[in-house]
């Protein structure tokens, strides 16, 4: 692996969530969007440290209201931390979506790389996003790389099953 900008702040998050004390377990609505949102806002500050005010939050898909968390132009790389990608039901596809529109709106991307939780790796290895990855590469020239905090895989709280009726 290439040392590179969106390599280190990979190492950035990784130490921040290891700081943050059962960072991995899941703790609901409320609760768990205070402390991603939290996670999120240290990363911000310490990217802005680290790389300058230009590369967080950055508005670069078109005339619209979506951005990518971080954008690395000399790496023509997108960074997006997505913490829900070990999840069925997540971003994926709507920051694929917007590594595309960025592309077409003339701004240089050939990577996407994604920060998540425990168990993203062995989520996008499933066959419908490794399609969608595959088609990003051959479609659009986008290379999709997916990292992973430390730790272990979250265990899902289940809900109870209903009673049959």
């Amino acid at each position: 692996m290439k040392s590179n900008r969106s390599n280190e702040l990979l190492g950035v998050v990784r130490q921040l969530a290891a700081d943050v004390d059962g960072f991995q377990e899941v703790r609901g609505p409320g609760l768990g969007n205070r402390a991603t949102n939290d996670l999120m806002r240290k990363l911000g500050e310490k990217a802005v440290e680290l790389f300058g005010p230009d590369v967080a939050e950055r508005k670069i898909c078109g005339d619209n209201s979506l951005a990518v968390d971080f954008y690395f132009k000399e790496e023509a790389t997108i960074v997006e931390v997505a913490l829900g990608l070990p999840n069925p039901g997540s971003e994926f596809e709507k920051d694929v979506l917007k590594a595309i529109m960025a592309k077409a709106n003339g701004v240089k991307v050939d990577r996407l790389f994604f920060i998540s939780r425990p168990g993203a790796i062995k989520k996008c290895n499933q066959p419908g996003r490794q399609a969608v990855i595959d088609w990003l590469g051959l479609s659009h020239g986008i290379q999709v790389e997916v990292h992973e905090l430390k730790g272990d895989p979250r265990q899902r709280r289940r809900s109870k099953a209903r009673p049959p009726e």
